[in-house]
């Protein structure tokens, strides 16, 4: 390759009656040329071409080349053009960091470059420190990001705000929000709206939601330097309401954006979506859904995600037959949301049909997809499809391993399921040992139950939570443990539920024990929360098995004056593909159709083409 000073000798040979100066001004405007061809360049078989017309003019600008591979996002060709230049410039340094931190997610790889400029006497600027910070959050490395903070007051950049910002998200995802506020309380400024919206997202990122409310309201109170919430505010306090289940300030929210004319955008459209969803308001989750105009797949997930979440399977399943035939392409979040619908209310026929769609899509192995298919075969009493799905998966995460032990042991599997626990190649979580001790209640594994509760603790360092709690005791009760049973419950640091009560009440009436039975229902009688009906009438039933019929009328008042009414039965079953439902005592199927007819009737219906069949066979 010719060296830049031949380049005028290159020239001279094309143009021999070019002057010195006119071969001068010929480079330079062949540099240009190529600058311009640089810009205008949109895929890298483009830039190969770019370069090899570079190399042919003795052009060497691999400095040029390094930043547009970076923007068309090709990790292998950015990395040979990087390695194969002799001095990369800072301009270079700083987009291969931008690249492998925000294209390619290497973070520890964009730490390493960022030591090699500094060795290589380059020094960072806001922009590199801007992507090292990032780096840092997503690692997390906490001492690499403070002694890199440190380094900002050597190079004066403590007040550059884009570096101040990227530092408190850095800080909150290292689970240290307390230095974020730090950095927030030290800026001497004027306080942008930037600067508050990012420390708003520093306490949401960590989880801290209350902190972000009252930050948000602190902004709203400033009166001598007012700043006024723009989108971003929003979805950041949104997220923080949605997960306090803080209504009220929710509203407050959508008003602002009413007020200030800010549309519901696939950006804080959903967001409204999901905070309604997640306190319960479904209508109004449904209004501003209808109400944005340009649905993409988010706030079209967010819905779906909304009906799933709220026990809403069959209008999650609705919706998302009606996105198909809106032309959005569901993507792997619409998917798994639907396959766990699909789940919940048994239909596997369905189920099967967005198998073959993600088959179809490229999306089959995706692990959130692959989890979910596991997740509702289980449910819908498919054990040999949940097993052959998890086994063709090319990756498993700890959710796949639950997915599949919950599976076995809802199937009354045991020792499938404890042999799959035993066999996991990641640590598992207390989601794994509900799933677990879920088996041994399923098939009276009594000692191994114990035995998995105290490895909790013991090898793996876990708490147990009330789902354990409740698990052990119905394995105990199960076993007519009872003395047992009411020991553990007596041992749970927090307050009894109603479902570990009526484990116990229901084996206290099994086993005829009056003793603990009558202790299970005075501390149900003291839960003014208690709704569950089934406990109110085996108290009754326990009260009439004693003869006590004084109590036994007390219990079912007591069931009427706290409003408990017991919840019919239902079942779901699937007709051309759409899943219906139908409730005990009802003759007719719930499905919004007026041609669905009475379920007695499809019933009578099925009855005789089975005996027609069975008439021509015989």
């Amino acid at each position: 390759m010719l060296k830049p000073e031949k380049l005028a000798f290159s020239i001279c040979r094309q143009f021999p009656l070019l002057k010195p100066r006119q071969l001068e001004e010929a480079r330079r405007d062949l540099v240009r040329d190529f600058l311009c061809r640089l810009k205008k360049c949109v895929s890298v078989n483009q830039l190969r071409e770019i370069q090899a017309q570079m190399l042919l003019n003795s052009v060497e600008k691999p400095n040029f080349l390094i930043p547009r591979a970076v923007e068309l996002g090709d990790f292998s060709y950015a990395s040979f053009l990087f390695s194969a230049t002799e001095e990369p410039n800072h301009h270079s340094f700083n987009f291969m960091i931008r690249g492998l931190t925000n294209t390619w997610h290497d973070h520890g790889a964009a730490l390493s470059l960022y030591r090699r400029m500094k060795f290589s006497g380059l020094k960072p600027d806001n922009f590199t420190y801007n992507f090292v910070f990032v780096a840092c959050g997503n690692l997390p490395e906490l001492g690499v990001g403070r002694s890199v903070h440190s380094s900002l007051f050597k190079v004066g950049l403590e007040r550059d705000d884009h570096v101040i910002h990227s530092l408190m998200i850095m800080y909150a995802k290292c689970g240290h929000v307390s230095y974020a506020r730090k950095v927030f309380d030290e800026i001497t400024e004027k306080k942008g709206i930037v600067s508050w919206n990012t420390m708003i997202s520093a306490y949401s990122l960590a989880g801290h939601a209350n902190e972000a409310v009252d930050l948000f309201r602190k902004m709203e109170e400033e009166e001598e330097e007012r700043v006024e919430p723009n989108e971003r505010t929003l979805v950041s306090v949104l997220g923080a309401c949605a997960h306090l289940g803080d209504l009220k300030t929710g509203r407050f929210l959508e008003e602002i954006a009413i007020t200030k004319k800010i549309g519901l955008s696939t950006f804080l459209g959903p967001t409204l979506i999901s905070m309604y969803g997640k306190c319960g308001e479904l209508d109004s989750a449904t209004r501003v859904f209808n109400q944005m105009i340009k649905k993409d797949c988010v706030p079209w997930n967010a819905m779906i995600t909304v009906y799933s979440q709220n026990g809403k399977s069959s209008e999650a399943i609705k919706l998302f037959l009606e996105m198909k035939k809106s032309r959005v392409s569901p993507d792997a979040i619409t998917i798994s949301t639907v396959l766990s619908a699909c789940g919940s209310v048994g239909a596997l026929e369905l189920g099967k049909k967005i198998e073959t769609y993600a088959s179809e899509t490229g999306l089959q192995h995706n692990i959130y997809v692959a989890t979910a298919l596991v997740d509702m075969y289980g449910k819908c009493g498919s054990i040999e499809e949940a097993l052959r799905v998890f086994e063709a998966m090319p990756l498993k995460n700890e959710a796949t391993w639950n997915a599949m032990i919950t599976a076995y042991a809802h199937h009354g599997q045991a020792q499938e399921a404890l042999l799959l626990f035993d066999q996991m190649p990641v640590p598992p979580s207390d989601v794994t040992f509900v799933g677990v001790l879920s088996a041994c209640v399923h098939a009276g594994l009594v000692d191994q139950g114990r035995r998995y509760f105290h490895q909790m603790t013991s090898s793996f360092g876990l708490v147990p939570k009330i789902e354990h709690f409740t698990s052990m005791i119905d394995l105990l009760s199960r076993a007519g443990l009872l003395s047992e049973a009411w020991e553990f419950m007596e041992r749970f640091p927090g307050k009894p539920d109603e479902t570990m009560l009526g484990a116990i009440l229901g084996a206290c009436q099994k086993r005829k024990n009056v003793a603990i039975g009558e202790k299970a229902m005075r501390m149900l009688m003291e839960m003014e929360e208690a709704k569950n009906a089934g406990n109110y009438v085996i108290s009754s039933k326990v009260y009439a098995d004693m003869k006590m019929w004084d109590e036994c009328a007390k219990m079912r008042a007591l069931m009427r004056d706290r409003g408990v009414v017991k919840t019919p039965g239902c079942s779901w079953i699937e007709i051309n593909g759409e899943t219906m439902e139908f409730i005990a005592g009802s003759d007719y199927l719930q499905c919004g159709r007026g041609d669905s007819g009475s379920l007695f009737g499809l019933l009578v219906e099925e009855m005789k083409r089975e005996r027609d069949d069975f008439s021509v066979e015989v």
